[in-house]
């Protein structure tokens, strides 16, 4: 007869064993199929009451080598090669931009002014034709005078990296100098094919380009590529001013949620309703994201001027594009369509 002590031992190994047999059939349930991912996606950007509400787009999910899944939601919606006005998701490429120029070494400063915490808060736009420093200088823009009042505290404004292009020697450069220099810093991991402009020589907010483009820089974020990818969501700040008054001054996103904002982009881990996926909604409603544990990029692709500058941000064009893309990114995830 074994010892009571082996007995024990032999017993709790037998329960464990057992555990694993009848556990193994619900792990390999957890993980949905590809099938199941795309059906679940497909159907929520068609049928969610978010996605309808969004309406006509391109949406598109991938992983760090290529798209998975993907296509038109909505009538008359613009295609994959469609080219748009992007708005504010072009400061993720921008960071990306300083991120191959600095060869990953981010100093002081360009976090300071990547984060939106430079005081640099007067800018409101460009004309068509401004080089980047005439923008930055003119009248509208506050002559380019720094704004103590939100220096160190996190201001979503144009001006940081309008400034901060200043200082990258870019000044000098219109919006196709500009564009010609971020596509040459991106060119030995995008390809020379890689199509991105400016129609306004605004770091933060002038960029055109379309989902298949925009998804290159996704996935060479996701791949590491890029050296933004190993940065992603680095030393996040606090940006609802109703949260954390000392440090954030305005944000564009609903005072009802809370995100984080690291380098050129967003980190979207509200406590209730946030995933932790990385982003940058343009005004337009262009919405990118990687997902928190940077296995999957997604992009919800549309371009609708109209409510983009108006003051509820509840109607505004980004957010409708991010309530849909993260019912899109759920539904990937667990393989469940959302309605």
């Amino acid at each position: 007869m074994a010892p009571p002590q082996t007995e024990i031992a032999m017993r709790h190994a037998a329960f464990t064993l057992l555990t694993l047999l009848i556990a193994a059939p619900l792990i390999a349930q957890a993980e949905p199929t590809p099938l199941q991912r795309a059906g679940a996606a497909r159907l929520t950007a068609e049928k969610s009451a978010a996605c309808v509400a969004a309406q006509p787009f391109y949406w598109e999910i991938g992983n760090a080598t290529q798209p998975l899944a993907g296509g038109k939601s909505g009538e008359n919606g613009p295609e994959r090669h469609t080219e748009m006005a992007i708005a504010s998701a072009s400061k993720w490429v921008y960071a990306a931009f300083v991120a191959e120029r600095r060869q990953g070494q981010l100093s002081a400063e360009d976090i300071r002014f990547l984060h939106f915490q430079s005081g640099y808060t007067y800018y409101h736009v460009c004309r068509q034709n401004q080089s980047v420093a005439a923008c930055q200088q003119s009248l509208i823009n506050g002559r380019g005078r720094l704004n103590p009042a939100t220096e160190n505290r996190f201001d979503y404004n144009g001006g940081h990296m309008q400034q901060h292009a200043i200082l990258m020697a870019l000044g000098s450069l219109g919006p196709d100098g500009l564009a010609l220099a971020v596509r040459q810093s991106l060119a030995p991991t995008l390809g020379t094919d890689w199509s991105f402009s400016y129609s306004q020589a605004m770091p933060a907010g002038g960029g055109q380009t379309s989902a298949a483009d925009y998804s290159r820089l996704l996935r060479a974020l996701l791949g590491g590529q890029l050296q933004l990818g190993r940065l992603l969501g680095k030393e996040a700040v606090c940006t609802n001013p109703q949260v954390c008054p000392s440090d954030a001054v305005k944000t564009p996103i609903p005072a009802t949620e809370s995100w984080h904002y690291s380098l050129g982009h967003w980190v979207e881990d509200d406590p209730q309703v946030g995933d932790g996926a990385f982003s940058s909604p343009g005004a337009f409603g262009f919405y990118p994201w990687i997902s928190a544990y940077q296995r999957f990029y997604g992009i919800v692709a549309r371009e609708q001027r109209r409510g983009a500058l108006g003051d509820d941000p509840s109607d505004k064009p980004a957010v409708a594009s991010v309530n849909c893309g993260r019912e899109i990114r759920a539904a990937w995830m667990d393989g469940q369509p959302r309605r």
